[in-house]
């Protein structure tokens, strides 16, 4: 418990094969012990829609409000949210301070206001680098992008 909250574990991770093309992701929600893995795909897609749908996924898998650990290995993903960025592209009608668009709006819209429904935190993880939880939702992500190769 923190803050009177559960405290629930998300690992994150996306995969695609070739960039756009077929993509995967993967998460693993831990709380109080028990772990729950979840995973899908997308026929033609990129890496980055795939980081955001994890996360998205995992948050979505959370029934009340808790104090959220969301591990990632993107540093797009961690550094969008940590940095402001995310929230500053929002404020600007999903434009950059370059004035072009912001990529994947309607994913870091559903992001950020999934995220206002619970307290978390963001960590950053080296991704290939032998994180158990990391390595094993890379599994899942492939496994689903393997799904929709030809």
């Amino acid at each position: 418990m923190e803050n009177g909250l559960d405290v629930v574990e998300l690992f994150t991770d996306g995969a695609c094969s070739g960039n756009p093309g077929p993509g995967g992701w993967g998460a693993i929600l831990r709380c109080r012990g028990r772990e729950k893995e979840l995973s899908g795909g997308d026929r033609e897609t990129t890496n980055n829609r795939m980081e955001l749908t994890a996360v998205i996924e995992g948050l979505k898998a959370l029934k009340k409000r808790c104090h959220v650990k969301i591990y990632t290995d993107s540093q797009y993903v961690a550094n969008a949210i940590t940095k402001g960025w995310a929230a500053s592209w929002r404020r600007n009608g999903w434009r950059k301070a370059d004035k072009k668009p912001a990529l994947n709006a309607e994913l870091w819209e559903e992001l950020l206001k999934r995220l206002e429904t619970q307290e978390y935190e963001i960590i950053w993880v080296k991704g290939h680098a032998g994180h158990p939880e990391n390595e094993r939702c890379d599994q899942l992500a492939v496994a689903q992008a393997q799904k929709y190769k030809e």
